[in-house]
């Protein structure tokens, strides 16, 4: 599977970043429940691992919370190439936006 990285810094203490990040998943889980299955997500200090289905693909990938920068990793399936600059970008504007 292909890979997808995207890094947004930040200001604020990871902990915050952390409080933050969970607040902002839970919210869009709750906005496209009819468009994701399957959500796992597993925090363990500043590092969530988590997947999800869509669209019937199987994403996964990880969020690490450091001290000046969020870094996601993940992979995404080969159907999804074709749009993995659009979704980084919506991945990064939407982390923008929850760390402003």
């Amino acid at each position: 599977m292909p890979s997808m990285s995207v890094t947004v810094p930040h200001s604020s203490t990871p902990e915050e970043v952390t409080a933050r990040l969970k607040g902002l998943l839970e919210h869009a889980k709750a906005r496209n429940q009819d468009k994701v299955q399957d959500l796992v997500e597993t925090w363990n200090d500043n590092t969530l691992t988590f997947s999800f289905k869509t669209f019937g693909f199987n994403i996964g990938g990880t969020v690490v919370v450091e001290p000046q920068v969020v870094r996601i990793d993940g992979k995404l399936p080969f159907a999804a190439m074709m749009f993995k600059g659009k979704i980084e970008q919506t991945v990064r504007d939407e982390l923008t936006r929850a760390l402003a």
